[in-house]
């Protein structure tokens, strides 16, 4: 992979003018592009500059974490595109230090996928035939990764986050709403490289509850933690994630026939064993529960926003606004 050319003095300019409850309220030009968990995806600059998705972090408070995970990072992409054979968006981690404040920041900077072929765009483009390949494609990829975990059982696992909107098409024509076969996908969600060896997650799973509101962590120790470490490196939870999805991207019309794509995937596809069945009643409970458990916590975390302001104290972590469900 050839080095980006960061701008570092950008970054440092957009962290020291950073407010947080208005991130395009600064003097270097910045655009939200989407909002994860554990992470904001900004565009900042101009140029060569937007050229890049800067995926902010901030939720390190050491740079021995931050190394931690940036070695973790590497290694996981290696083995998605070396050993699993996925296609990964090129990607770089700088880390910015904050004495004044006593925290780091961490940039995964990304090179920049043409936004016509993010694949939860292309969907409300084409038909519903062509939206069955194209999670036929994402099963396939996603495969491959259940398939070397079954060969390297309890010594070597990794797990990816499948649902669409975590993919890109490489060949997509967006002037005639087409794409070639074989499709080209890339996957760029890397932020949480989850890795097991031996047995023992890599992956520390305080960073997940360090944006958390300190009067909820117990709860999410509790009853969420495991449920989130874990459902990625269950192939089927993954299937059952991605067309839940489609609810969120206002598509409901297409889970019934996506479900049974799925089911016949499982069918055809899948070796060393039998995977159960989709149903249309599953995917509806899984998705009012989580859509129901991130509304939730996207208000409580609004609440400690709110806290650490009256208290005078820095919050660090950029909040997306109402999300439609």
């Amino acid at each position: 992979m050839q080095p980006f050319d960061v701008n570092l003095e950008l970054l440092k300019q957009f962290e020291h003018e950073l407010d947080p409850r208005h991130p395009e309220k600064n003097t270097v030009p910045t655009k939200v592009l989407g909002y994860g968990e554990i992470s904001t995806v900004l565009e900042m600059g101009t140029g060569t500059d937007k050229e890049y998705a800067y995926k902010r972090m901030s939720m390190f408070k050491t740079e021995r974490e931050v190394e931690s995970y940036e070695a973790l990072h590497n290694e996981y992409i290696q083995l998605l595109e070396e050993r699993i054979g996925i296609k990964i968006a090129q990607s770089v981690i700088v880390h910015l230090i904050d004495e004044t404040k006593g925290k780091t920041v961490v940039y995964i900077v990304q090179e920049k996928l043409p936004v016509e072929g993010i694949m939860n765009k292309v969907l409300h483009q084409i038909p519903a035939k062509d939206v069955k390949k194209l999670v036929v494609a994402v099963l396939k990829e996603a495969a491959k990764v259940y398939n070397f975990n079954e060969q390297h059982r309890g010594t070597l696992e990794l797990a990816i986050d499948g649902q669409i909107s975590n993919w890109a098409i490489l060949n997509y024509d967006p002037q005639n709403m087409d794409m070639s076969d074989p499709i080209e996908l890339a996957y760029f969600d890397t932020s949480t490289p989850f890795l097991r060896r031996d047995g023992v997650e890599q992956l520390d799973p305080e960073l997940f509850l360090r944006s958390a509101p300190s009067f909820l962590t117990w709860i999410l120790k509790l009853f969420f933690l495991d449920d989130v470490m874990n459902r990625y490196y269950d192939f089927r939870k993954v299937a059952v994630d991605i067309i839940a999805n489609f609810y969120k991207e206002q598509l409901p019309e297409l889970v019934p026939d996506l479900i049974e794509t799925v089911n016949e995937f499982f069918t055809v596809q899948i070796s060393g064993g039998v995977m159960e069945p989709l149903t249309v009643k599953e995917i509806n409970a899984y998705y009012r529960e989580d859509a129901w458990i991130w509304r939730l916590y996207l208000i409580f975390r609004r609440v400690d926003r709110s806290l650490h302001r009256l208290l005078g104290k820095d919050y660090p972590y950029i909040l997306p606004g109402r999300i439609k469900r």
